[in-house]
């Protein structure tokens, strides 16, 4: 599925006013659930400083920031920031891209994406965007629709996208099509063990998650790795990815290391 960043982050401008609401009728409530379990894996703490990535309108960035941290909500929906201005005034909003944040190195304690980075155009570089602004020891919290394990609950998944999901969206949405996208997104995002391996690949540690919602979703975890000579082999894994993946000739497929 080709992915035009500026398509999306105007489709999700469209959507913002109503966003969070459809959600919940889209979820079947279960995003409540999500965003709880969410908030309990970031644990923000006073004092800390966390970085959550495609914020949308802020509804989790205000929770984090109830528990005495201080939050910067980045989204690259113009239409998403201008809500959550309106909904959340005490919460800073950085209208950014996710592959390319406009912060400098070790500046946060937790970076967090919710529902976010499958709309990211490479989500490897945003992961390690969010590598890169993390402290020595920081924490990576992602929260992302996944791939059922048990086949009887992922056929039923399949078929309430494929079927009921459309007939919702069209009755809840102000915009049908937005919601087509999203379906399609959810579909082809691949599954746990390979967002894990993509974490790992861009230099997280104790890489682990945990199914919600028998699998429908999965919350990721990782850290930063606090000793130097381990950061600075991720730095040189990453260097030598890189020059390869320049090298590689046009047309072919570079293979991602995890």
């Amino acid at each position: 599925m080709s992915k035009k960043p500026d398509e999306v982050s105007g489709m999700f401008s469209e959507v913002a006013p109503a966003y969070d609401r459809t959600n919940s009728v889209l979820s079947v409530g279960n995003d409540a659930f999500w965003r709880v379990a969410t908030l309990r894996a970031v644990d923000p703490r006073p004092g800390e400083r966390i970085l959550d990535v495609a914020a949308g309108t802020g509804a989790s960035s205000a929770a984090y920031a109830k528990h005495g941290a201080s939050v910067v909500a980045v989204d690259f929906s113009p239409g998403m920031i201008e809500e959550g201005r309106k909904r959340h005034p005490k919460v800073e909003f950085v209208e950014a891209d996710a592959e390319k944040l406009p912060f400098g190195d070790d500046e946060f304690d937790v970076a967090t994406i919710s529902f976010g980075l499958r709309n990211v155009n490479n989500p490897q570089q945003a992961l390690a965007e969010m590598y890169r602004v993390l402290k020595p020891g920081g924490r990576v919290v992602i929260c992302e629709f996944s791939k059922p394990p048990a086949a009887i609950v992922r056929a039923g998944y399949n078929v309430y996208l494929k079927r009921v999901m459309p007939v919702i969206a069209r009755m809840a949405s102000s915009n049908p099509a937005a919601y087509s996208y999203l379906m399609e997104s959810i579909r082809e995002w691949p599954d746990q063990g390979t967002l894990s391996q993509w974490i790992r690949g861009v230099g997280f540690t104790r890489v682990a998650y945990r199914n919600l919602t028998a699998g429908v979703v999965a919350l990721h975890r990782g850290r930063k790795p606090k000793d130097a000579a381990v950061r600075a082999s991720v730095a040189k894994r990453r260097a030598t990815r890189q020059r390869g993946a320049a090298s590689t000739p046009a047309g072919t497929a570079a293979e991602v290391e995890s």
